[in-house]
């Protein structure tokens, strides 16, 4: 395997260089996305049958840390912040299932880039890089996976009762 071969301070240089063009380049990769495009979950963002808003908070503890967690959605122009749902009718809804999706991408588009550091880096310390880029993304993959279920069953709740009513 091809290893570039730099001075110590130059390749964490271009470690910490490289991680930000990475979040900076996924993020807006996932910013520019059509709306269209994310309007279901495809195959990565489908729910499994594990997840349910319950194990969420059980095995995560979620609702204890989730809102101290830096939130960007807003960091390009028109992006929507995902801190709080845009509002409360099915249309504000929709528009939060859909940014989360599109959070939730930008996510792992990042984490997938991590095995890059193999090629610069000494083993330990591209073990390290990657494990960075996993551990830094799962949380927020976490979150937009639990914020799209908890948001997605207020919909499903209240489309069967106007289903009800007709």
């Amino acid at each position: 395997m091809l290893q570039l071969v730099m001075p110590q301070a130059l390749t964490v240089a271009v470690d910490v260089v490289a991680w930000g063009v990475i979040h900076a380049a996924t993020g807006y990769a996932a910013h520019r996305l059509g709306d269209s495009r994310l309007g279901r979950d495809g195959r990565l963002l489908r729910p499994r049958r594990w997840e349910t808003v319950a194990r969420y908070r059980r095995w995560l503890r979620i609702d204890r840390w989730k809102d101290r967690v830096p939130e960007a959605g807003d960091l390009f122009r028109g992006g929507v912040s995902k801190s709080h749902l845009p509002s409360h009718d099915a249309v504000g809804l929709a528009l939060f299932v859909r940014e989360t999706r599109r959070a939730e991408l930008g996510h792992w588009w990042c984490m997938a880039c991590a095995p890059l550091f193999v090629l610069w880096n000494p083993p330990l310390p591209a073990v390290l890089l990657v494990a960075y880029g996993v551990g830094i993304n799962l949380p927020f993959i976490a979150i937009q996976r639990y914020n799209r279920l908890r948001t997605q069953a207020v919909l499903d709740r209240r489309s069967r009762r106007v289903g009800v009513r007709s």
